[in-house]
């Protein structure tokens, strides 16, 4: 054991800067540059701290000849002497509770960070080594690295106490560069504002934890605010290093789950030259994208804003990363320029009792004796302190330049980061973390010797134990700060919770941070962002900036991906015919029922419209009054013929069959009134077979006529008694059996394939024709085929009896009549062929209608012309003219 504390002893030696020779044990050498620049309060555990008070350094050409001048740097931060002050605060409000830790004592040793590797790391070893003290005797030097004795010791033996936690760093790339040199020892450090998702890996970093939520939590909450104000094409840049590098690359990652695309993504160096500026703002002002995530520190932005200002560049939405969502110094150089910015930040302390009277206890003593501080007062009011110890110079400044402090500054009559508790976020940060380690420490010493988590059950020494020890119980911690619970993850990481800030000007100009939501990631996917709309200030006005690669394809349209482009670059296409989108941005369309069509829009499935031949069409009330009235005509017929049945013309024309024929002609009139209306199944086998036989009856009545006729004339020629085989029996057996035949076609017909009725789609998608289908083919074209062989058969036999000598001769009104028939229905073949719906139906009870009006005008019109009009000639004398 001895053994090892040596080699680490020797490591640490060697990488802070001292040297011990073989033969000088007890002498001790410090190479290199002291540095006093630091915060030092002794106790039983020290904490060591890691704070960014400058950054930005100044860059300088080194030529390899001569010994490199010291560091400078272009910004002092009075937001982290801020968060120094509160661990100090912190570590100085637990030592007076007398119920929490009441038998130790801590103390802190805090360094400049610097933001800066080399500076970090240096500062980090002289932490857990010390540094030497000339007033420190060296018995009074007890170190925490499980070193037994204080004899022989070399270096350490002059050294102040040793650190065995360390609070920090701010930035991720310094902690990650501080936990590959530290990890070796256990070392716990604990950073309140390194936020990489990297750092998580406790594989990689098993002595990592923070306060600051990971990074993975920032950039789902940082994806769903910008697909929240449909943003899908945003810029992505951020400083050359491993928070912005892990960060966008998650952002990547993420976004591909809510549709955002990256139209750029840049990096850029941490030294801000022109060069490097120019590149940015080219990209920034090239690209067609409003909307800008910037992952980087507050020292990077205001390089970028500086250059935003010169060109003038307006309209852009800034999303600020925690890193600088609540910097308000930034404010103040960069005019509206950051006006309507939206941020996430880290979750805020309302206030922690008795901070403010600490931070602003400062004394004229206090001032001039810690150089923090002098710095501190130097760069607020732009002046010189007599007798400052304050080296650090910034920007343009020199020690010439400045005048001296009159001694009536007063901090109330300036603005400074360093007083304001109204946004105690990293602050509280930082109280959290040493109150973590407190609680671990006092968990380790409400151990119990045979219950302890070590091995045989014991317990570590809370004034003298391990480094891995304390980070047992740290990982293990779990307590209350300021009534909020505090508790880590298997990673480390602490539950995630932001407030959603934006940057809103007030009426005197100054900036007001605004919380407009919340990000709660302990709550459930799709609940866990709440934003308050009507609260945000925007920068171009009452509304959010558009930002998208491609308009937003409105319902009715769906996304077609342009090759090679992003997923948020695409076209717009209609939906096809029968299908529908009824979201903004469908990827597919999504088709209708069989019952549904789509609306004018294709926004949504409508019933189809449904069509056939109704009574309510005005074409259906056209042919339906046709029908009656035709049916009204014959009947009219009937009854002029009955009341002149004793007249030579009545008589003269076969009154029986004529009777008979102007019946069936008004039931095929009739007929016609089956085909309009909804088809059902029973009336598709009602009208077919009733079509059929009711023109089979009247084309076998106009057959009968016809041969009675021709066999009349045959009949008066000598020896002829053809006569007895066309007498009235005979013909009513005729009518009958040409009908007969007819009927057996139509008993086939309905037992083999009857007619039914079915809504038909295939005409027109939109609209369901509800038809009767002829379920046979055959069958219907066998019905039309017998009644077009009676037709033929009476169109022959009229035209040989055309010219026979009779005055009443109605031959030739016969054969007229047939060609009218067989006009109408060569004619409704093809027409019927080509139409559909109820066209086709229209057809149809049109083509009964005119054959039948032509059989009823053409053999009766001249009958009742002479009956009722030219009553003279109907006479016997007339009748036997020739």
């Amino acid at each position: 054991m001895a053994l090892l504390a040596a080699n680490v002893l020797a490591f640490i030696v060697l990488f802070s800067g001292s040297s011990c020779t073989a033969g000088e044990a007890d002498s001790c050498v410090f190479l290199g540059e002291k540095e006093e620049l630091s915060l030092y309060e002794d106790g039983d555990v020290v904490i060591g701290g890691l704070f960014p008070l400058h950054f930005s350094p100044v860059s300088s050409l080194l030529t390899y000849k001569t010994k490199p001048p010291p560091n400078s740097y272009n910004y002092f931060s009075s937001r982290a002497l801020r968060w120094m002050y509160t661990m100090t605060f912190a570590i100085k409000e637990i030592n007076k509770r007398s119920d929490f830790l009441s038998n130790i004592t801590l103390g802190f040793h805090i360094r400049d960070s610097c933001d800066d590797i080399p500076v970090s790391l240096r500062a980090t070893l002289q932490l857990v080594n010390g540094q030497p003290e000339s007033n420190l005797p060296t018995e009074s030097i007890r170190g925490n690295l499980s070193i037994e004795t204080t004899t022989n010791l070399g270096c350490a033996a002059v050294d102040r106490r040793v650190s065995s936690v360390i609070i920090g760093d701010a930035g991720s790339g310094v902690s990650m560069a501080l936990l590959r040199s530290l990890g070796s020892f256990h070392i716990p450090l604990v950073s309140y504002f390194a936020s990489c998702s990297c750092l998580s890996s406790q594989r990689e970093f098993p002595t990592f934890m923070r306060t600051m939520p990971s990074d993975a939590f920032q950039i789902r909450a940082l994806v769903q605010l910008v697909r929240y104000f449909g943003w899908t094409w945003v810029g992505l840049i951020g400083v050359e290093s491993d928070y912005a590098t892990f960060a966008i690359q998650l952002f990547l990652q993420e976004s591909v789950h809510y549709g955002v695309c990256a139209a750029y993504t840049h990096f850029y160096p941490v030294d801000l030259n022109q060069q490097a500026l120019d590149e940015l703002l080219n990209v920034i002002q090239t690209k067609t994208s409003k909307v800008i995530i910037n992952f980087s520190g507050e020292s990077e932005m205001q390089g970028i804003l500086r250059e935003v200002q010169r060109r003038n560049m307006t309209g852009l939405q800034w999303i600020a990363s925690e890193a600088w969502a609540t910097a308000k110094s930034l404010w103040e150089k960069s005019g509206k320029l950051l006006l309507g910015t939206l941020g996430f930040a880290i979750q805020r302390a309302d206030v922690i009792p008795g901070l403010h009277q600490h931070l602003t206890s400062l004394d004229p003593l206090s001032i001039h004796k810690t150089a923090f501080l002098t710095e501190f007062w130097e760069e607020t009011f732009k002046c010189r302190l007599n007798d400052s110890i304050n080296t650090h110079y910034h920007g343009e400044d020199t020690n010439h330049d400045r005048k001296t402090c009159k001694g009536t500054e007063k901090l109330d009559d300036v603005y400074s980061p360093y007083f304001d508790v109204t946004q105690l976020r990293v602050s509280y940060n930082v109280y959290k973390a040493v109150y973590l380690v407190a609680h671990a420490l006092q968990d380790m010493s409400n151990c119990k010797d045979g219950e302890g988590p070590f091995q045989n059950g014991s317990c570590a020494n809370p004034k003298n134990f391990r480094p891995w020890e304390l980070l047992h119980y740290m990982k293990h911690a779990n307590f209350s700060v300021l009534g909020k619970e505090v508790n880590f993850d298997l990673n480390g990481d602490p539950i995630a919770y932001y407030d959603l800030m934006n940057w809103q000007q007030m009426p005197d100009g100054s900036l007001s941070l605004v919380k407009v939501g919340f990000y709660d990631a302990s709550l459930p996917s799709g609940q866990n962002l709440v934003i308050n709309d009507s609260m945000i200030q925007w920068p171009a006005g009452q509304k959010a900036l558009q930002s998208v690669c491609s308009e937003s394809c409105p319902p009715g349209f769906r996304v077609a991906r342009r090759k090679g482009e992003p997923i948020c670059c695409y076209d717009c296409i209609p939906c096809a015919e029968g299908e529908i989108s009824n979201a903004t941005d469908s990827l597919e369309c999504s088709p209708c029922s069989e019952d549904t069509w789509p609306d004018a829009a294709r926004e949504a499935c409508i019933p189809k419209t449904v069509e056939y031949l109704s009574y309510y069409d005005v074409l259906g009330i056209l042919l339906c009054a046709t029908s009656v009235f035709g049916a009204c005509v014959s009947l009219f017929v009937v009854a002029v013929f009955f009341k002149y049945k004793d007249t030579p013309i009545v008589r003269a024309n076969n009154m029986e069959l004529s009777f008979l024929l102007l019946v069936f002609l008004a039931i095929c009139f009739l007929v016609g009134l089956l085909f309009i209306g909804e088809p059902s199944d029973w009336l598709c086998l009602i009208k077919f077979p009733a079509f059929g036989i009711s023109f089979a009856l009247c084309i076998s009545c106009l057959l009968a006529k016809t041969s009675v006729v021709l066999m009349a004339f045959r009949a008066r020629l000598p020896g002829s008694n053809v006569m007895k085989w066309f007498g009235p029996k005979q013909q009513r057996a005729s009518v009958l059996l040409g009908t007969a035949i007819q009927v057996l076609v139509c008993l086939s017909w309905l037992l083999t394939a009857p007619p039914h009725a079915n809504n038909n789609t295939n005409y027109h998608s939109s609209t369901i024709i509800i038809e009767c289908v002829t379920g046979s083919e055959i069958g219907f074209w066998c019905v039309l085929g017998y009644i077009g062989f009676l037709a033929c058969m009476c169109l022959a036999m009229a035209f040989l009896a055309r010219k026979l000598p009779d005055n009443f001769n109605e031959a030739k009104f016969i054969t007229f009549s047939m060609l009218i028939f067989f006009a109408v229905w060569i004619t409704f073949i093809p027409v019927y062929m080509s139409t559909v719906g109820k066209y086709t139906v229209a057809v149809h009870v049109f083509a009964i209608l005119a054959s039948s009006l032509g059989l009823l005008l053409c053999i009766f019109a001249p009958k009742c012309y002479i009956i009722l009009l030219r009553p003279d000639k109907n006479c016997k004398k007339k009748s036997m003219q020739k």
